[in-house]
């Protein structure tokens, strides 16, 4: 399966897409590719080489499109991630929470209707190959606490800003 990347200017830093024709594999505010590659499930993995190109047509004008305030352009866009059950059901979960209404790691537990589940809703929230697209950074800590972000904090408080000023305008 032919797989292409793509990295283009973000307000809060680079960000790259790895993905087949059909789907996003992996994303995320980094120029490194193959870091990406690394995050992709086992059997989704591109073994062979990633074709570099300048633009992905959809899936780069969808974040392009969110940047500039269409939040829910990232919605419609095919993800194909792979991991356990529980990871699988969090990330569907956290493509279901609007942008503007961020929800706790407890909250997504019980989506995942495992609400027991904190610590674990916690991992797949680490562990999520396709940053921006499974929309990770919509989870904070009880008491609003930004809680974690594998590409830092200062572009989870970007995005969480970014979709609180867009959504108020809509």
């Amino acid at each position: 399966m032919p797989t292409y990347t793509a990295t283009i200017p973000t307000p809060p830093g680079p960000f790259t897409i790895v993905a087949s024709d059909e789907a996003v594999l992996a994303s995320g505010w980094t120029d490194d590719a193959e870091l990406l590659r690394a995050m992709i499930g086992t059997p989704l993995r591109p073994s062979g080489e990633l074709t570099e190109r300048k633009d992905l047509g959809p899936f780069t004008q969808a974040v392009k499109d969110y940047n500039a305030g269409d939040l829910a352009v990232i919605d419609a866009i095919p993800v194909s991630v792979s991991s356990t059950p529980f990871h699988e059901r969090a990330w569907a979960a956290l493509r279901l929470i609007p942008a503007g209404e961020p929800e706790t790691y407890g909250q997504l537990a019980a989506r995942c209707e495992s609400p027991s589940a904190v610590r674990a809703a916690g991992t797949a929230c680490g562990r999520n190959p396709a940053a921006l697209f499974v929309p990770c950074h919509r989870i904070v800590r009880t008491g609003g606490g930004l809680g974690g972000f594998g590409y830092g904090l200062p572009v989870k408080r970007w995005l969480l800003d970014h979709e609180q000023g867009a959504a108020t305008l809509a």
